[in-house]
């Protein structure tokens, strides 16, 4: 039998590495605030987060931010400053039953002890309305602290009631410095060396997740550690006996099985640029180009969604109302499907959008609205239009001589809807392109059911680009 080609025996003995121990996110879990990285806002000095987990005064919380940006990092964290219990749940698996529980638990140990408990619920939003109306008479009386995290607008995911009893913690993606300083944790923890190209790749691979960037360095120390005990045949660049292995740009390209940047940050955000200006310029072929060339140097398909939804309403607009349907389609698609399938959500979104009537007067609009609500002279609402529900705002004028629009003819009522001084000012003009053209025929002619509208602002500023 023939021996094992070199590069299986590089593989095997990399495997091999990474069989035999914690994974490297875990092995440098934070164990203080000192050691977290990232989310300053909340954990640096005399942040809020960390004022109320020094004190032990932190109630229920709903932590919310992309993956790998410290979400149960912070929940133990919590767990390790409170004399509280620290029950984990993963609402994955978790179901009414393990639910009831567990609290039942919780009202065991604080009648028998007087210990309370903290029930850390990761991927809250997969908890269906029963599950998380099951935790609000516990929440609400105090039974438990909740804490859960989500990578979803908790808005939409988690019911009302709950989360009007936690207070909601903002994460952010990991800024580059802080990528760079785990890794350089990681490497020494490794006991290797990255040399700058890789770190670069390992930071615009990781698109803010902490624990994606260790992730893949952990399998690219695993190479290069393996490479140095058995070089495979033909490898080049390979680092020298002295000293430690170092990682390299073609390590993290095999940890990612290609799928890396290959080129430096201004390459990156000139390829965007390219990317968008393709698109917005109607250029359906060079869309898809710049997008292939993307997702094959492993660019994160949800920036990609995201910009394409940004897209949809800075340039497209109400030029096709649809336009927007499609890149939030898409964006969801990638987060549903994931690479390399959703490539194909995102190519059509991309011809769509390319090929899709254009028009920019929704952000020229938002533009002069913004000018005018930060303007000195922003003015109160007008009385007609002030809430006139409870009791008392009768008296106070609110809501006297408002014309209800569905009681006129067409459903349409001239009056004034801005603060005096700015109801003639004109922000929005539509284009004749598209659905937008429908629009602007339409204004005019409830236009001409009142006064004819003063433009002189118009005038000062100049025509809509």
């Amino acid at each position: 039998m023939s021996a094992p080609p070199d590069d299986d025996l590089f593989t095997s003995a990399a495997e091999e590495r990474l069989s035999s121990r914690a994974p490297l996110a875990t092995r440098l879990r934070p164990r203080t605030l000192d050691e977290v990285v990232g989310q300053r806002h909340l954990v640096g000095p005399g942040a809020p987060l960390r004022v109320l987990l020094e004190r032990d005064a932190l109630g229920s919380a709903i932590l919310w931010g992309p993956a790998g940006t410290g979400k149960t990092t912070l929940a133990r964290l919590v767990a390790q400053a409170s004399a509280k219990a620290f029950v984990p749940l993963s609402a994955v698996a978790a179901g009414v039953k393990d639910l009831r529980e567990e609290l039942e638990r919780a009202r065991g140990r604080l009648g028998e002890r007087g210990r309370g408990t903290i029930l850390f619920v990761d991927e809250v939003h997969r908890f269906n309305k029963a599950q998380q109306d099951v935790l609000l008479p516990a929440v609400e009386d105090g039974l438990v602290v909740l804490i859960g995290a989500t990578t979803e607008n908790p808005y939409f995911e988690v019911n009302a009631p709950l989360l009007s009893r936690s207070t909601l913690w903002r994460l952010e993606p990991l800024g580059d410095d802080d990528v760079s300083e785990l890794i350089r944790r990681g490497a020494a923890l490794e006991g290797v060396q990255v040399d700058d190209e890789a770190v670069a790749a390992l930071i615009a691979s990781a698109g803010g997740d902490g624990r994606a960037a260790l992730t893949t360095l952990e399998v690219a120390a695993a190479l290069a550690v393996a490479e140095r005990a058995e070089p495979p045949a033909g490898a080049s660049g390979i680092a020298s006996a002295a000293g430690p292995p170092t990682v390299e740009l073609r390590h993290v390209g095999a940890a990612r099985s290609g799928r890396i940047f290959h080129q430096g940050a201004d390459e990156h955000y000139d390829q965007i640029s390219a990317f968008i200006k393709s698109v917005r310029g109607s250029d359906p072929d060079a869309g898809l180009y710049w997008l292939a060339r993307m997702l094959d140097a492993g660019e994160d398909a949800r920036f990609l969604a995201r910009r394409l939804v940004i897209l949809a309403s800075e340039d497209v607009g109400l030029a096709d109302p649809m336009a927007l349907v499609v890149a939030d389609a898409a964006a969801r698609a990638v987060e549903f499907v994931g690479l390399p399938e959703a490539a194909l959500n995102l190519a059509e979104a991309t011809v769509y959008l390319a090929t899709a009537p254009k028009s920019n007067r929704v952000t020229v609009a938002l533009g002069r609205a913004r000018e005018d609500a930060r303007g000195h002279d922003r003015g109160e609402v007008p009385m007609h239009l002030r809430d006139a529900h409870y009791r008392g705002a009768g008296q106070l004028g609110h809501g006297d001589g408002y014309r209800y629009p569905h009681d006129e003819a067409g459903a349409w009522v001239e009056q004034q809807y801005r603060p005096s001084g700015l109801e003639d000012r004109v922000y929005y003009e539509p284009s004749d392109r598209g659905h937008e053209g429908g629009l602007a025929a339409r204004r005019e002619d409830e236009s001409d059911r009142g006064p004819q509208r003063q433009r002189e602002n118009h005038q000062q500023r100049g025509p809509a680009r």
